[in-house]
């Protein structure tokens, strides 16, 4: 049978269906078979997702405008997936408001016009009916409906009384790695402006320890190439990242790189599916991960593979590190620790020596360990000592989780940093009063205190003792009284019984989500009787998808892309930013909080306009270089992402239609830095740190982030160590109006610039002028040339230690590679080390939970998986929680594949999931995946949800059992390495 598209005739009725249907046929070639027709309809394996394979479909032009078909308003809405860091272009098609296809963007030099299976399921969320629709609050054990002016009444009336009877401080805000850059900058101020540092969001618990590991090696803390250069890499040693399933569409480039002779090696303590792609897979003990990459340092160096002239002109503090490794990494110790022999690891340094230039890649695997910024650091040493650093096909690939979550650290509510990560000392919050124009002094009346006004915060990963936690060991008056979770899924944190106990003693619990999370289900859900405030107040505020308003996001390689406004928000929902602009409203600094924003309407209410908070953005993130990527220029790129190489990201030519703007020598979406005002037209950065290009081609080097000197040892690189075509070919510190007037580059500056840059540096210079100067005229680099650090003398451990976890299976490697010592005041809050570690080895706890508990993510879920668990498509693929078994222990245990199982933990929890039993694990390790919620202990949470909007898969969240444990640095959790005891259920 054949289809063939014909006209229809004149009068005939028209149905939406027949315009549908006609729609998906314009689209494909005239004539098909039925079973061609199934797979581009989605009939036959589930609407979406062929598309995305079909050679049939044609490329999707860029949005121009409207287009007419039959007697529906037909419009092409240009955006960005919601799910993960890889930053997968769509256009979505709209008919007269509804969301009725999508198409994977075939222009885009990111996703190549392919989706995964989250991406392919997206049109679901303009739709979604498991969605929250409306304001609710708790009463009684149930949500009632209520209305938003209730809602923002009681809200604001509540929050009142607690900062007057408790201070600022008492309430804590957790934003979200969802929000576009525009609204996570938005809510860092708005926290500001009530009062308080005590505001986080996903970044703590996903790659924290990974900004401030990198950062503090080299300058800044992210991807240092992108997955698009991961295509001219000879070798790529993926470790702690399960790439194929976590960042699915990232493999396109690997897989690219592969068939070009890229050899591929996967370090993991589970065969994931990456690994099934590997060269070499690499099986390690979870927590080992320094013990093993110190292990191929080892053999680098035995065998001066380690590049000399790159350490001698570019890194600092290499010879100590070679001292250490030879001295105490010795293949026996990397064996006893990690479980890895000697030939095996041998193998990986030659292959990574051998096949330069050699890319590392790492996520979650690495970073979340209470040695997780040391792990990271590893990292660093060993593409340090390889060159790696710097060039196209090397680097340190760091995965980032969330579409956002880059964007939202970068610019976001961190609770030790404004935007940009300026710090939070006086000088900063000067520096964004300007921004901001609010006057300094105004600010600083908010705050407790002068004092808590440059304290950090508490993390997200702690709130729960912010709320438990005696208030004598608490660095702030009050304890934590009130917590908004601002787009924040509380599964993915641990210590989730915990949890439902510090949840149960709040004054105030308000969730601002397009789904009601499982922390509705958590507050609603009956908790012990002592725990329970009986003068809580819990609300459920309906926030709008990133579908239904418009704004910025930045991928995992540092790339700005800007979403379209596909649909307008759905029931009562509201956009954050709306949001948080009738917050302040209500609170009393609304004019202050969008102070030089335009405002628009939408559905009759006014909300700032996410363009003018982008160009504020631009004003005042000098440090990171978010400054050039103006709305017009990111605007730009979206219309025209054909022009981009798929390699380089760079445009050779072509100009905007709309515009006229130039995209000669633009890297695709502007990848900070981008230096300079939009004017400077600075390139974007595909490649940090690379001294082979001009500053203005993106070229750079390393950072003069930490003095000239250290106990006598130069910190700066040494001569004729320079970006390409710098006028000053040798180590020198970063810019300010003193530096530039000794070297005589003052009168380079016009006027009007020299009266703004007076007293001011690269940073804090708002006209920009001195960045120009240095840039544009003399080709040098603002921050300075400096060495990276392998020494890094202001972390717990100056050179990474192995230390074994809290919670562990090995108590004879404890007294060899103790951990930390207990901390009184960390992040505002006592935190344990010792003291847990030693009490579980007294008290054997590996005898009593004798699995190494890890866990990870799915293709089909995202995060903590409300949004796609209660997607239809989804949750048809993937619908049970599990726990992979290895079948020796599936013997012994008397459990078969596909029967349930007992997960218990030393906190007391107990989850019963599906056994998988599998190889992919050893002997000694389980996996679980982290996207479940809506059961907890073995019992069906549905009833505690709001009616209609439980998501469809519910499972036991792994993170219900997980136990206490944090990185010496940053606070992140420590959830890849803790122990477990399975029982046949």
């Amino acid at each position: 049978m054949l289809l063939t598209k014909k006209s229809g005739a004149p009068g005939t009725a028209r149905s939406t269906f027949v315009h549908s249907l006609r729609r998906g046929l314009s689209q494909a070639l005239p004539t098909m078979d039925r079973r061609a027709f199934l797979r581009r309809s989605g009939l036959g394996v589930g609407v979406g997702l062929a598309a995305s394979q079909l050679t049939l479909v044609k490329k999707a032009g860029a949005a121009t405008g409207n287009v007419a078909v039959g007697d529906g308003k037909i419009e092409i809405k240009r955006t960005i997936c919601t799910h993960c860091s890889v930053g997968c272009a769509v256009d979505a098609v709209v008919e007269n408001g509804v969301w009725v296809r999508q198409e994977p963007v075939f222009d885009s030099p990111i996703n190549l016009g392919a989706h995964c299976a989250k991406g392919a399921a997206l049109r679901e969320h303009g739709h979604g009916e498991f969605r929250l629709r409306y304001p609710m609050k708790l009463v009684n054990g149930k949500y009632q409906r209520i209305s938003w002016d209730t809602a923002l009444t009681e809200i604001t009336a509540r929050m009142q009384e607690l900062k007057k009877a408790s201070g600022p401080d008492s309430v804590y805000f957790v934003g979200s790695s969802k929000h576009n850059n525009e609204q996570a900058y938005l809510l860092r101020k708005f926290v500001s402006f009530w009062g308080t540092n005590n505001c986080d969001h996903q970044a703590r618990i996903c790659h924290s320890t990974t900004v401030a590991g990198v950062a503090n090696t080299w300058g800044y803390g992210a991807m240092t190439n992108s997955y698009n250069d991961m295509q001219n890499a000879k070798c790529a040693l993926y470790i702690g990242s399960n790439a194929a399933e976590a960042h699915p569409v990232s493999m396109l480039h690997m897989l690219h790189a592969k068939e070009n002779g890229c050899k591929m090696i996967v370090v993991d303590p589970r065969f994931t599916r990456t690994a099934a792609k590997a060269d070499e897979f690499v099986r390690i003990r979870s927590g080992s991960d320094i013990a093993f990459l110190f292990g191929v340092l080892y053999h680098v160096f035995q065998n001066g593979w380690e590049d000399k002239q790159y350490i001698n002109d570019r890194v600092y503090g290499m010879e100590k590190v070679k001292d250490e490794v030879m001295a105490q990494w010795t293949p026996d110790k990397v064996e006893e620790v990690c479980g890895v022999k000697e030939d095996q690891v041998l193998r990986v340094a030659r292959m990574m020596a051998e096949n330069r230039p050699s890319t590392l890649v790492w996520c979650m695997g690495q970073t979340q360990h209470t040695i997780g910024n040391a792990m990271v650091r590893a990292s660093c040493i060993l593409q340090l000592a390889l060159g790696n650093v710097g060039k196209s096909g090397g680097g340190t690939n760091i995965f980032r989780g969330h579409d956002n979550v880059q964007g939202a650290t970068d610019v976001g509510p961190n609770p030790d940093s404004l935007p940009g990560y300026y710090g939070i000392a006086e000088g900063s919050w000067k520096h964004f009063a300007k921004v901001w124009g609010v006057d300094f002094e105004w600010i600083k009346k908010q705050f407790a205190s002068p004092a808590m006004m440059t304290k950090p915060g508490i993390t997200v990963s702690r709130w729960i003792d912010g709320v438990l936690e005696n208030n004598e060991l608490i660095d702030q008056d009050s304890n934590l009284r009130g917590v908004f979770y601002w787009g924040h899924a509380p599964n993915s944190q641990t210590r989730g019984l915990e949890m439902k106990r510090a949840m149960d003693k709040l004054d105030l619990l308000v969730v601002v989500d397009p789904y009601p999370s499982a922390t509705a289900a958590m507050a609603a859900m009956p908790g012990k009787p002592e725990d329970l405030n009986p003068n809580r107040a819990v609300y459920l505020l309906p926030a709008a998808t990133q579908f239904e308003t418009s704004g910025s996001c930045t991928a995992s390689n540092r790339s700005i892309q800007w979403r379209e406004k596909v649909i307008e928000p759905l029931w009562e929902s509201r956009s954050d930013h709306m949001i948080m602009q009738q917050f302040a409203d209500k609170l009393g600094f609304g004019k202050e909080l969008s102070a030089n924003y335009k405002m628009q309407k939408v559905n009759g209410m006014d909300e700032p306009v996410p363009e003018d908070i982008l160009r504020q953005i631009n004003k005042g993130t000098w440090t990171i270089g978010y400054t050039g990527q103006s709305p017009e220029r990111l605007k730009a790129h979206m219309r025209n992402m054909h022009v981009f190489d798929i390699k380089t990201l760079r445009a050779k030519g072509g100009k905007d239609k709309e515009t006229g703007y130039d995209f000669t020598g633009d890297y695709f979406g502007l990848p900070w830095p981008c230096y300079g005002t939009p004017e400077l037209k600075h390139p974007g950065s595909p490649n940090l740190y690379d001294t082979s290009k001009h500053v203005m081609d993106g070229g750079g080097n390393f950072r003069a982030n930490f003095g000239v000197e250290k106990d006598g040892v130069n910190l700066l690189a040494e001569d004729g160590s320079h970006s390409l075509g710098a006028d000053i070919t040798t180590g020198y510190p970063e810019f300010d109006h003193v530096l530039l007037k000794k070297l005589g580059w003052w009168d380079d500056l016009t006027d009007a610039e020299k009266v703004a840059a007076e007293g001011k540096n690269w940073k804090t210079d708002l006209s920009g002028g001195i960045q120009r100067v240095v840039l544009k005229v003399h080709g040098c680099h603002v921050f300075g040339n400096a060495k990276a650090r392998a020494v890094v003398w202001n972390f717990p451990d100056a050179i990474p230690k192995h230390r074994e976890p809290l919670y562990g299976i090995r108590p004879d490697l404890v007294a060899k590679y103790p951990t930390h010592d207990d901390k009184k005041a960390f992040w505002r809050l006592p935190t344990l080390y010792k003291t847990v570690q030693d009490k579980a080895v007294t008290d054997k706890v590996h005898e009593k939970f004798p699995f190494i508990m890890t866990s990870g993510r799915l293709t089909e879920y995202e995060g903590g998986g409300e949004e796609t668990r209660s997607n239809p498509w989804l949750a048809e693929l993937q619908q049970e929680m599990f726990i992979e078994i290895n079948p020796k222990v599936a013997a012994d245990k008397g459990i078969r594949n596909g029967e349930r199982a007992w997960v218990s933990t030393p906190t007391g929890a107990r989850l019963n999931v599906q056994a998988l039993v599998t190889e992919r694990v050893g002997p000694d390790t389980v996996f679980l995946p982290f996207h479940f919620s809506g059961r907890w202990q073995g019992a069906d949470m549905l009833s505690h949800y709001p009616a209609g909007a439980a998501p469809i898969v519910r499972g036991e969240a792994v993170n219900t059992a997980t136990t206490y444990g944090y990185d010496s640095v940053t606070m992140m959790q420590e959830t890849k390495t803790t122990v477990c005891n399975v029982e046949k259920a």
